[in-house]
Protein backbone atom coordinates (compact mmCIF):
# COMPACT_ATOMS: atom_id res chain seq x y z
CA UNK A 1 0.00 0.00 0.00
CA UNK A 2 0.96 3.60 -0.51
CA UNK A 3 0.08 6.59 0.66
CA UNK A 4 -1.18 9.25 -2.32
CA UNK A 5 -3.40 12.26 -2.90
CA UNK A 6 -6.67 11.07 -5.49
CA UNK A 7 -8.25 13.17 -6.94
CA UNK A 8 -12.25 11.51 -7.82
CA UNK A 9 -14.45 13.58 -10.13
CA UNK A 10 -17.93 12.62 -9.75
CA UNK A 11 -20.57 12.75 -12.16
CA UNK A 12 -21.58 16.77 -11.48
CA UNK A 13 -17.93 17.74 -11.98
CA UNK A 14 -17.19 17.98 -8.35
CA UNK A 15 -13.62 17.10 -7.60
CA UNK A 16 -13.01 15.11 -4.07
CA UNK A 17 -8.94 14.98 -3.52
CA UNK A 18 -8.62 12.67 0.01
CA UNK A 19 -4.81 11.55 1.35
CA UNK A 20 -5.29 7.71 1.62
CA UNK A 21 -3.74 4.64 1.68
CA UNK A 22 -4.05 2.80 -2.19
CA UNK A 23 -3.18 -0.24 -3.98
CA UNK A 24 -0.78 -0.67 -6.89
CA UNK A 25 -3.50 0.16 -8.94
CA UNK A 26 -2.81 3.85 -8.84
CA UNK A 27 1.69 2.40 -9.11
CA UNK A 28 1.41 3.45 -12.45
CA UNK A 29 3.57 2.18 -15.06
CA UNK A 30 7.24 2.85 -16.37
CA UNK A 31 10.67 0.77 -15.95
CA UNK A 32 11.47 2.71 -12.63
CA UNK A 33 9.90 1.85 -9.70
CA UNK A 34 10.89 4.65 -6.71
CA UNK A 35 10.31 6.12 -3.26
CA UNK A 36 8.80 9.35 -3.80
CA UNK A 37 10.50 11.86 -1.10
CA UNK A 38 8.92 15.43 -2.77
CA UNK A 39 6.64 16.40 -5.50
CA UNK A 40 5.60 19.88 -5.92
CA UNK A 41 2.73 22.28 -6.86
CA UNK A 42 2.46 23.71 -10.37
CA UNK A 43 -0.24 25.71 -11.93
CA UNK A 44 -1.24 22.39 -14.01
CA UNK A 45 -1.18 20.39 -10.80
CA UNK A 46 -3.76 23.00 -9.35
CA UNK A 47 -5.64 22.80 -12.49
CA UNK A 48 -5.84 19.27 -11.80
CA UNK A 49 -6.88 19.08 -8.20
CA UNK A 50 -9.89 21.48 -9.14
CA UNK A 51 -11.35 18.65 -11.83
CA UNK A 52 -10.20 20.05 -14.61
CA UNK A 53 -10.91 17.40 -17.40
CA UNK A 54 -8.44 19.37 -19.74
CA UNK A 55 -5.35 18.29 -17.23
CA UNK A 56 -6.87 15.35 -15.60
CA UNK A 57 -7.18 13.25 -18.02
CA UNK A 58 -7.80 9.65 -16.02
CA UNK A 59 -10.03 9.69 -12.66
CA UNK A 60 -9.37 9.14 -9.97
CA UNK A 61 -5.70 10.27 -10.55
CA UNK A 62 -3.13 10.64 -8.23
CA UNK A 63 -1.88 14.63 -9.50
CA UNK A 64 1.95 15.95 -9.23
CA UNK A 65 3.69 16.54 -12.57
CA UNK A 66 7.01 16.26 -10.78
CA UNK A 67 8.38 13.19 -8.83
CA UNK A 68 11.40 13.13 -7.05
CA UNK A 69 13.17 10.02 -4.77
CA UNK A 70 15.12 7.05 -5.01
CA UNK A 71 15.26 4.01 -7.04
CA UNK A 72 13.91 1.31 -5.53
CA UNK A 73 13.83 -1.41 -8.95
CA UNK A 74 14.96 -0.94 -12.00
CA UNK A 75 14.71 -2.68 -15.52
CA UNK A 76 16.68 0.39 -17.38
CA UNK A 77 20.32 0.08 -17.51
CA UNK A 78 21.09 4.04 -17.34
CA UNK A 79 20.12 3.54 -13.41
CA UNK A 80 20.51 1.03 -10.35
CA UNK A 81 18.70 1.02 -7.14
CA UNK A 82 20.20 3.83 -4.71
CA UNK A 83 20.34 6.33 -7.43
CA UNK A 84 18.74 9.85 -6.75
CA UNK A 85 16.30 11.03 -9.40
CA UNK A 86 13.66 13.18 -11.03
CA UNK A 87 11.15 13.31 -13.79
CA UNK A 88 9.04 16.38 -15.03
CA UNK A 89 6.12 16.40 -16.91
CA UNK A 90 6.15 13.22 -19.20
CA UNK A 91 2.62 12.61 -18.52
CA UNK A 92 2.10 12.41 -14.57
CA UNK A 93 -0.46 13.75 -12.90
CA UNK A 94 -2.18 13.70 -16.37
CA UNK A 95 -2.54 10.38 -18.22
CA UNK A 96 -0.22 9.25 -15.84
CA UNK A 97 -0.38 8.56 -12.25
CA UNK A 98 1.68 11.42 -10.77
CA UNK A 99 3.64 12.75 -7.96
CA UNK A 100 1.65 13.15 -4.76
CA UNK A 101 2.40 9.62 -3.38
CA UNK A 102 5.33 7.86 -1.62
CA UNK A 103 5.79 5.25 -4.19
CA UNK A 104 5.74 5.94 -8.12
CA UNK A 105 6.66 3.56 -10.89
CA UNK A 106 8.09 6.42 -13.89
CA UNK A 107 9.40 6.14 -17.29
CA UNK A 108 13.25 5.94 -17.44
CA UNK A 109 13.52 7.39 -21.01
CA UNK A 110 12.30 11.17 -19.08
CA UNK A 111 13.55 10.70 -15.96
CA UNK A 112 17.10 12.45 -15.26
CA UNK A 113 19.87 11.84 -12.14
CA UNK A 114 19.46 14.18 -9.82
CA UNK A 115 22.20 16.91 -10.20
CA UNK A 116 24.99 16.83 -7.53
CA UNK A 117 24.55 20.56 -6.55
CA UNK A 118 21.18 19.76 -5.17
CA UNK A 119 19.35 17.64 -2.85
CA UNK A 120 16.05 15.83 -3.65
CA UNK A 121 14.22 18.86 -2.06
CA UNK A 122 15.56 21.48 -4.01
CA UNK A 123 15.48 19.44 -7.08
CA UNK A 124 11.67 19.12 -6.30
CA UNK A 125 11.57 22.96 -5.40
CA UNK A 126 13.11 22.90 -9.36
CA UNK A 127 10.68 20.79 -10.60
CA UNK A 128 8.39 21.48 -13.52
CA UNK A 129 8.61 25.28 -13.45
CA UNK A 130 12.32 25.53 -13.12
CA UNK A 131 12.81 22.85 -15.61
CA UNK A 132 10.45 24.94 -18.10
CA UNK A 133 12.46 27.93 -17.34
CA UNK A 134 15.60 26.10 -18.20
CA UNK A 135 14.25 24.74 -21.55
CA UNK A 136 13.43 28.62 -22.32
CA UNK A 137 16.68 30.13 -21.38
CA UNK A 138 18.48 27.78 -23.51
CA UNK A 139 16.02 28.09 -26.22
CA UNK A 140 16.87 31.75 -26.14
CA UNK A 141 20.80 31.00 -26.37
CA UNK A 142 20.41 28.50 -28.56
CA UNK A 143 18.93 31.06 -30.86
CA UNK A 144 22.13 33.47 -30.16
CA UNK A 145 20.47 36.35 -28.19
CA UNK A 146 23.49 37.29 -26.15
CA UNK A 147 23.60 39.29 -23.02
CA UNK A 148 24.91 42.31 -25.40
CA UNK A 149 22.24 42.24 -27.98
CA UNK A 150 19.41 44.12 -25.22
CA UNK A 151 16.92 43.88 -22.56
CA UNK A 152 14.80 40.35 -21.55
CA UNK A 153 11.46 39.97 -20.79
CA UNK A 154 10.01 38.04 -18.55
CA UNK A 155 6.29 37.68 -18.28
CA UNK A 156 4.40 35.89 -15.46
CA UNK A 157 7.40 36.81 -13.50
CA UNK A 158 6.52 35.58 -9.77
CA UNK A 159 4.99 31.95 -10.46
CA UNK A 160 7.95 29.35 -10.79
CA UNK A 161 8.88 29.51 -14.23
CA UNK A 162 8.98 33.25 -14.10
CA UNK A 163 11.08 33.21 -10.86
CA UNK A 164 13.06 31.00 -12.17
CA UNK A 165 14.11 32.38 -15.45
CA UNK A 166 14.60 35.50 -13.79
CA UNK A 167 17.39 34.43 -11.83
CA UNK A 168 18.97 31.90 -14.28
CA UNK A 169 19.22 35.00 -17.00
CA UNK A 170 20.49 37.34 -14.38
CA UNK A 171 23.55 35.00 -13.27
CA UNK A 172 24.07 34.49 -17.37
CA UNK A 173 24.49 37.95 -17.72
CA UNK A 174 21.28 39.45 -19.02
CA UNK A 175 19.51 42.84 -18.44
CA UNK A 176 16.08 41.11 -17.23
CA UNK A 177 12.55 43.00 -17.28
CA UNK A 178 9.48 41.23 -15.22
CA UNK A 179 6.24 42.23 -15.76
CA UNK A 180 3.38 41.36 -13.17
CA UNK A 181 0.35 42.52 -11.72
CA UNK A 182 1.59 43.27 -8.33
CA UNK A 183 4.77 45.79 -8.47
CA UNK A 184 4.66 47.49 -5.40
CA UNK A 185 3.76 43.80 -3.20
CA UNK A 186 6.71 41.63 -4.86
CA UNK A 187 8.91 44.06 -6.96
CA UNK A 188 11.61 43.72 -3.99
CA UNK A 189 11.17 39.71 -4.29
CA UNK A 190 11.86 39.79 -8.21
CA UNK A 191 14.76 42.56 -7.82
CA UNK A 192 15.87 39.95 -5.67
CA UNK A 193 15.66 37.38 -8.14
CA UNK A 194 18.16 39.57 -10.63
CA UNK A 195 15.64 42.23 -12.11
CA UNK A 196 16.53 44.96 -13.23
CA UNK A 197 13.14 46.42 -14.09
CA UNK A 198 9.84 45.53 -13.32
CA UNK A 199 6.96 46.77 -15.18
CA UNK A 200 3.35 46.53 -14.89
CA UNK A 201 1.71 43.47 -16.72
CA UNK A 202 -1.20 45.79 -17.54
CA UNK A 203 1.17 47.22 -19.99
CA UNK A 204 1.20 44.21 -21.97
CA UNK A 205 -1.83 42.64 -21.19
CA UNK A 206 -4.90 44.46 -23.48
CA UNK A 207 -4.75 44.11 -27.00
CA UNK A 208 -1.93 46.59 -29.12
CA UNK A 209 -1.32 47.61 -32.40
CA UNK A 210 0.37 44.92 -34.82
CA UNK A 211 4.08 46.90 -34.92
CA UNK A 212 5.12 49.02 -31.80
CA UNK A 213 8.21 50.49 -30.78
CA UNK A 214 10.77 47.95 -30.19
CA UNK A 215 12.46 46.97 -27.00
CA UNK A 216 13.26 43.35 -26.21
CA UNK A 217 16.39 41.06 -26.97
CA UNK A 218 14.02 37.63 -26.04
CA UNK A 219 11.26 37.29 -23.82
CA UNK A 220 10.56 34.27 -21.83
CA UNK A 221 6.66 34.07 -21.39
CA UNK A 222 4.39 32.06 -19.47
CA UNK A 223 1.16 33.89 -20.58
CA UNK A 224 0.39 33.79 -23.56
CA UNK A 225 -2.73 35.64 -25.23
CA UNK A 226 -2.28 39.52 -25.53
CA UNK A 227 0.45 39.63 -23.60
CA UNK A 228 2.33 37.08 -25.66
CA UNK A 229 1.03 39.25 -28.93
CA UNK A 230 2.29 43.00 -27.58
CA UNK A 231 5.63 40.88 -26.64
CA UNK A 232 5.82 40.00 -30.15
CA UNK A 233 4.98 43.15 -31.95
CA UNK A 234 7.77 44.87 -29.54
CA UNK A 235 10.82 42.56 -30.32
CA UNK A 236 13.74 43.66 -32.08
CA UNK A 237 14.89 42.50 -35.43
CA UNK A 238 16.17 38.80 -34.98
CA UNK A 239 14.99 38.58 -31.81
CA UNK A 240 13.51 35.13 -30.12
CA UNK A 241 10.28 34.61 -28.05
CA UNK A 242 9.67 31.20 -26.38
CA UNK A 243 6.74 30.81 -25.14
CA UNK A 244 5.67 28.12 -22.51
CA UNK A 245 2.27 29.27 -20.73
CA UNK A 246 -1.39 30.11 -21.27
CA UNK A 247 -1.89 32.16 -17.97
CA UNK A 248 -3.89 34.70 -19.68
CA UNK A 249 -5.31 32.31 -22.46
CA UNK A 250 -4.36 30.33 -24.86
CA UNK A 251 -5.00 32.34 -28.35
CA UNK A 252 -2.54 34.18 -30.17
CA UNK A 253 -4.71 37.52 -31.92
CA UNK A 254 -1.69 38.54 -33.36
CA UNK A 255 -0.67 39.01 -37.23
CA UNK A 256 2.39 38.23 -38.97
CA UNK A 257 4.16 41.07 -39.40
CA UNK A 258 6.45 40.69 -36.60
CA UNK A 259 7.80 37.99 -38.16
CA UNK A 260 8.21 38.91 -41.84
CA UNK A 261 9.28 42.41 -40.59
CA UNK A 262 11.43 41.88 -38.02
CA UNK A 263 12.26 38.59 -38.74
CA UNK A 264 11.17 37.45 -34.94
CA UNK A 265 11.59 34.12 -34.09
CA UNK A 266 8.87 32.60 -32.01
CA UNK A 267 9.65 28.98 -30.22
CA UNK A 268 7.44 26.74 -28.08
CA UNK A 269 8.37 25.24 -25.06
CA UNK A 270 7.25 21.93 -24.19
CA UNK A 271 8.27 20.31 -20.87
CA UNK A 272 6.21 17.42 -20.78
CA UNK A 273 7.81 15.70 -24.25
CA UNK A 274 10.94 16.86 -24.33
CA UNK A 275 13.26 14.46 -25.00
CA UNK A 276 15.96 13.42 -22.64
CA UNK A 277 18.86 15.21 -24.56
CA UNK A 278 17.05 18.58 -23.64
CA UNK A 279 16.02 17.96 -20.30
CA UNK A 280 19.64 16.73 -19.79
CA UNK A 281 20.65 19.87 -21.03
CA UNK A 282 18.02 21.73 -19.40
CA UNK A 283 19.03 20.48 -15.73
CA UNK A 284 23.05 20.62 -16.69
CA UNK A 285 22.45 24.33 -16.76
CA UNK A 286 20.60 24.57 -13.99
CA UNK A 287 23.10 22.93 -11.82
CA UNK A 288 26.02 25.28 -13.49
CA UNK A 289 24.00 28.52 -12.83
CA UNK A 290 21.20 28.18 -10.31
CA UNK A 291 22.58 29.80 -6.79
CA UNK A 292 20.90 27.37 -4.47
CA UNK A 293 20.37 30.15 -1.75
CA UNK A 294 18.39 32.22 -4.11
CA UNK A 295 16.53 28.76 -4.51
CA UNK A 296 15.77 27.55 -0.90
CA UNK A 297 14.64 31.99 -0.59
CA UNK A 298 11.40 31.32 -3.52
CA UNK A 299 10.32 27.97 -2.14
CA UNK A 300 8.38 26.50 0.65
CA UNK A 301 7.05 23.11 1.91
CA UNK A 302 4.11 21.73 2.48
CA UNK A 303 2.66 18.54 3.35
CA UNK A 304 0.49 16.57 1.07
CA UNK A 305 -2.90 16.93 3.17
CA UNK A 306 -2.04 20.77 2.17
CA UNK A 307 -1.68 20.70 -1.46
CA UNK A 308 -5.73 21.01 -2.04
CA UNK A 309 -5.69 24.34 -0.35
CA UNK A 310 -2.64 25.63 -1.81
CA UNK A 311 -3.98 24.52 -4.97
CA UNK A 312 -6.70 26.90 -4.63
CA UNK A 313 -5.05 29.39 -3.41
CA UNK A 314 -2.27 28.88 -6.61
CA UNK A 315 -4.90 29.33 -9.28
CA UNK A 316 -6.50 32.82 -7.74
CA UNK A 317 -3.14 34.19 -7.98
CA UNK A 318 -2.31 34.55 -3.92
CA UNK A 319 0.91 31.99 -4.22
CA UNK A 320 4.58 33.28 -6.02
CA UNK A 321 7.81 31.34 -5.71
CA UNK A 322 7.91 27.15 -5.52
CA UNK A 323 6.06 25.28 -3.45
CA UNK A 324 7.42 21.55 -2.84
CA UNK A 325 5.19 19.18 -1.44
CA UNK A 326 6.57 16.66 0.91
CA UNK A 327 4.71 13.25 0.45
CA UNK A 328 6.38 11.45 3.18
CA UNK A 329 4.37 14.32 5.47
Amino acid sequence: MQRSLLVTLADDNHPDASVELVDQLYLGEGELLIDVAFSSLNYKDAMALSGNRGVMRTNPLVPGIDAVGTVVESSSDRFTPGDSVTVNGAGLGEFRQGGYTTSQRIPAGSTVAVPKAFTLEQAAAIGTAGFTAALSVDALREQGVSPEDGEILVTGATGGVGSVAIHLLDKLGFNVVAATGRVAEHGDYLRGLGANEVIDRAELSEQGRPMQKTRWAGVVDAVGSHTLVNALAQTQWGGTVTCCGVAQGPDLPATVLPFILRGVKLVGINSVDAPLALREQAWATLAEHLDTDVLDGLASTIALSEVAQAGEALLMGRRHGRAVVDVQR
